[in-house]
Formats: structure tokens, C-alpha cells, sequence
């Protein structure tokens, strides 16, 4: 797989035009009631949410949203970004007003157009505090963003910044340079909804109406969610199957042994006991390629010793020293993870392996002792260290190892905490109700810096408005990434971000643990598996054998 270039996209000055051409079809000819010969059965897990794309931030809903719903844009497998429902995408003022066109012709599921209300509604919604959607961050640059943030803030109240001129037309006014507008327009957040979705948002969430590649049927929680070829989709992901079946598991052991026996298509779940043979499986077909997926693990500052200071940052640190990223890759991994270096995956541009402060992502027993002893002489340490994670997911060999080398190097009490599904670890994430560091990480939403960087530790991103679940907020970061966003260009951009990043080696509010390889597995009756820019299966290429 080739890596992916990932753009920064930076404008400046005079109006300057998107041109992102659409490499799409002009619809499909399938009714919905496709034969079940080409339907892909795949690896899924309960989405912690309703499938609201505003409130969707977890993969169990993630591959769901993506498949049922279409942007602004889309992104290849190098990061590259197409115009999807947009028509052009114009840049003016130093990236602080931006005019979208859209294209006409497209409709929602249910018949209705989409419109330029379609997304400004979506927007406003996702932005509202009152509505607890878990991307209102992404808008975080717009005017009128922070008044949505009161809490006392009326739940139909709007930002200021966006305009709809007319069906075709949105004008959008930001509150500061945000050259990675364009850019995160193709994420969750900023997928349009229809009518139907604000007059009963709870029977939306069950059974959403979309404009994506696919059609929802039903989803039967716990059990699957399934979805049709949408005959009406006029983008680039056209469908190369007649449907999509995700098989939600609560194993990922229970997955790959329905694979093995003909009853799941695909996974891109490999459990931690097939690590050393999947590849090798002549029963099976397997992939294991390049990909921007981070695993961290979260310490949240609310925790006794671990505030933002420097009892805090010493004991991340030396908690980070104590762990031999590179023997745990070999030994649990496999060949299928890299040890980290900074908080970026390898296809993103600013990634560097030369960050200053990067020593604390490398293993140094000594050194972690001898911070761990200087932040006991300004708080004597007491109680246990824990790791939380999902038991329903790959955690577990990886958290326990983490857990060991804490417990022998530093010689304090640490052990894996097990929760027994995604669902539950989610919410417990989500409400800010963990009690113990967990287990974390990074599937991109846009091929940007900003992705990995703004939306996890920006305070925009803190107070459930985003991914930055651990609360961690500090004003020099925030500048770093403010510079970043008002570059002049990539290579300008990527000095900010790097800089925001040798901030982030200090404080540690996640611990960088591997950059994670796509890998997957499909019976021997399945072709076209490929991966995007951020190493997630496309779903739409799937196809198999009668």
C-alpha cells in the first residue's frame, strides 16, 4: 500500500478555488432488494451511540457512519481529497471565509433532496452543546462556536458563522485561519442530515436515513447491522457489492473462528492468537500493510499524582520509560506494529522521528526509577496503578504486558482492569467517569495533523466537545496548533504541529505505544480488499464468489 500524502491544506491571501474532481459515477442501477449472493458479512462491534455522525468517534459506529453517509469530500489511499457532494470548496481572507457549492441532484434515502440546510442544520446541531455530540469540537473554528458552548445555551440556537444563500450555497465565516477546513469537511461531523433526523432524533439514531454508498435495513443490537447498495448514491465510493452485514462480536477470537469456518467474509480484527499464523493460514487470505492508526494509553489528570503539574508529568514519564515498546511488538504484535515516536502515524507529513523530549517514549528502566523517586519526594506515592480496557477487543495481552513492566521497574502494585464490552468502556470514557488510565488510540477522520494533534489534546477538543478525553488543557499547545492552522504552508504547518508535539512529550496526556499496520483476513471467496488512507478496509470494494 502506498503511504499517503497527507495535505495540510494552507491558503492564503486571494480567493483560491478548490478544483477536488470527483472520480465517482452518476448512479447505480441495483434495487435495494439486491440478491444475497454478493452481501459481505463482516467483523463488527456495537456502536456505543446512535448513529448520529456528529456523535459517532468509535469504530463500532465509525465503519457503520461511513458507509451510510457522504460529505463535502471524500479521501484516496494517499490522503488526496475529491469533491463528494461539493462542488468547489473557495478559500478567501486568509483562510477565514469560506464559500461551498454544491452539486445538485442528490437525495437522502427517503426521497428528499440534499440541500445546503442538509449539512448547515447537521452543523449546528453537532456544534450545540445541549446536544452532547461528541465531535461539537470540529466546529470549534467557526463564529459563533463558544456562545454554543454555554450551558445555559438554547438547543436550537445557531452559529453565527454559517449562511445558507441558497439550496447550493453555504457561506462560512470562522472565527480564526483554519487552513484544514477543507480537509476535515469529509469527516463524520460534517455529514449532512435530513428533516427527519431533528423532528425525532431518537428514531434516527436507530434507524438512520443517509446519502452514502448504502442503505440502512436494520440493526439488531448486538447481534448485526445491515445495509443495502443505495441505487440513488452519485459519489466516488460506487459499491462493487450488493450489501454490507456487520456481525457485532463481543471477541475478536469468536470472529476469526466464524471466518475460518465460512461464516463471516471478512475481518479486519486479527486476535492476538493469530497473530503468528493468519498469514500463513492457506485456509484464509491475509493482508498486513502500512497504516495511521496510533494506540496510546490515557492517564486523566482527575486521577490522585497525576494532575497537570509536576508530580504528573513526571510519573507519565517515568511510567513511559518503564516500557519495552519494541520487545512487546516483536513478542505480542508480531511484525503488525511499530513502536512509537511521537503522537503521528508514518503517512502523515509533520510525523518525525526527531522530536525533542522523544526519550521518554524509549525504554530506560534507570531513568524511569529516578523520576518515579523525584515525584515521590514531592508526593509519596500510595494505592495501585490500572489499565483499563474492553475485553471484547485485542487490549489484553498488550495492556497486561504494559502492566508488568510498570509493576517490576517502578515496584508498584499495577494491573489490567477488564471491561467486558466496547460499549460499556466507551461510556465509562465518554462521561469522564474512568478511574484508572485506559487504554486509547487513533483511526484518523481526515489526513491531516490536525486530526491526530487538535482533535485529542486541543482544550477545544476537552469537556466532552471531542476526542480529548482526558480533559488535558494547556495554552501553549493550544497556540502551537492556532500557528499551525494559520500557516502559509505545509512545511510551515508541520514546524507548529512538531512544536505542539514536543509540548505534548512533556505533559504526556496519552502515552504513544505503536503506530498499528492495517491488517485483515477474508475467506478465500472474497476480492478487492484494500485499505484507505488511514488503514481502515474500504468496504465499498469488497466483492466474492457466488
Amino acid at each position: 500500500m502506498n503511504t499517503r500524502h497527507v495535505t495540510s491544506l494552507v491558503v492564503a491571501g486571494a480567493a483560491i478555488v478548490m478544483l477536488l474532481s470527483g472520480c465517482g459515477s452518476t448512479g447505480i442501477s441495483n434495487s435495494s432488494n439486491a440478491s444475497d449472493s454478493n452481501i459481505i458479512s463482516v467483523y463488527g462491534s456495537e456502536p456505543a451511540h446512535p448513529l448520529f455522525p456528529g456523535n459517532t468517534t468509535e469504530a463500532g459506529g465509525g465503519k457503520v457512519v461511513d458507509q451510510l453517509f457522504a460529505g463535502l469530500v471524500t479521501y484516496d489511499a494517499r490522503g488526496g481529497i475529491h469533491n463528494e457532494v461539493a462542488d468547489s470548496i473557495t478559500s478567501s481572507d486568509n483562510a477565514t471565509h469560506y464559500v461551498i457549492k454544491l452539486k445538485s441532484g442528490w437525495k437522502f434515502t427517503d426521497g428528499t433532496p440534499v440541500t445546503a440546510h442538509s449539512f448547515v442544520d447537521a452543523w449546528n446541531y453537532t456544534a450545540n452543546s445541549a446536544n452532547k455530540q461528541a465531535s461539537a469540537s470540529f466546529f470549534s473554528t467557526i463564529e459563533g462556536y463558544d456562545d454554543l458552548q454555554k450551558p445555559d445555551v438554547d438547543p436550537k440556537a445557531t452559529l453565527s458563522g454559517l449562511t445558507v444563500v441558497d439550496d447550493n450555497t453555504i457561506d462560512v465565516k470562522l472565527s480564526q485561519p483554519d487552513s484544514a477546513f477543507p480537509v476535515k469537511a469529509g469527516s463524520h461531523a460534517y455529514m449532512p442530515l435530513p428533516e427527519s433526523a431533528f423532528k425525532d432524533p431518537k428514531k434516527f439514531g436507530q434507524h438512520p436515513v443517509s446519502n452514502g454508498p448504502y442503505k440502512f435495513v436494520s440493526w439488531q443490537h448486538n447481534h448485526s447491522i445491515e445495509m443495502v447498495k443505495n441505487p440513488d448514491y452519485k459519489g466516488n465510493r460506487v459499491a462493487k457489492n450488493d450489501g454490507l452485514n456487520f456481525k457485532i462480536y463481543t471477541s475478536p477470537d469468536s470472529a476469526y473462528a466464524d471466518l475460518r469456518g465460512g461464516n463471516l467474509d471478512f475481518t479486519n480484527m486479527i486476535p492476538d492468537t493469530a497473530l503468528t499464523s493468519f498469514q500463513s493460514d492457506k485456509s484464509l487470505k491475509a493482508y498486513n500493510e502500512p497504516g495511521g492508526n496510533t494506540l496510546t494509553f490515557t492517564i486523566p489528570e482527575w486521577l490522585e499524582h497525576f494532575g497537570q503539574n509536576e508530580e504528573g508529568n513526571l510519573r507519565r514519564q517515568a511510567i513511559s520509560m518503564s516500557i519495552d515498546r519494541k520487545t512487546i511488538a516483536e513478542k505480542i504484535f508480531h511484525g503488525t506494529a511499530t513502536p512509537a515516536v511521537d503522537f503521528l502515524a508514518a503517512p502523515i507529513s509533520a510525523y518525525s522521528k526527531a522530536l525533542k523530549g522523544n526519550e521518554v517514549l524509549k525504554y530506560n528502566p534507570s531513568k524511569a526509577k529516578e523520576l518515579w523517586a523525584k515525584a515521590n519526594a514531592i508526593s509519596p506515592w500510595n494505592g495501585e496503578f490500572g489499565i483499563a480496557y474492553n475485553a471484547d477487543g485485542t487490549a489484553k495481552n498488550w495492556v497486561e504486558a504494559i502492566c508488568n513492566y510498570i509493576k517490576n521497574t517502578l515496584d508498584i502494585d499495577a494491573k489490567s482492569i477488564p471491561m467486558s464490552t466496547s460499549d460499556e468502556f466507551l461510556s465509562n470514557v465518554d462521561s469522564g467517569k474512568m478511574t484508572s488510565a485506559y487504554r486509547s488510540g487513533w483511526g484518523p477522520d481526515y489526513p491531516s495533523a490536525d486530526n491526530y494533534l487538535v482533535q485529542l489534546y486541543d482544550s477545544s477538543s476537552a469537556d466532552g466537545k471531542g476526542g480529548n478525553s482526558g480533559n488535558y488543557k494547556n495554552p501553549a499547545f493550544d497556540a502551537m496548533m492556532d500557528k499551525a492552522l494559520s500557516a502559509p504552508s505545509t512545511e510551515e504547518a508541520d514546524k507548529y504541529y512538531q512544536q505542539g508535539e514536543e509540548i505534548l512529550l512533556q505533559d504526556l496526556p496519552a502515552i504513544p505505544l505503536w503506530n498499528q499496520n492495517a491488517t485483515a483476513a477474508s475467506t478465500s471467496a472474497v476480492s478487492g480488499v484494500a485499505f484507505d488512507y488511514g488503514g481502515g478496509p474500504v468496504f465499498t470494494a469488497l466483492t466474492k464468489k457466488p
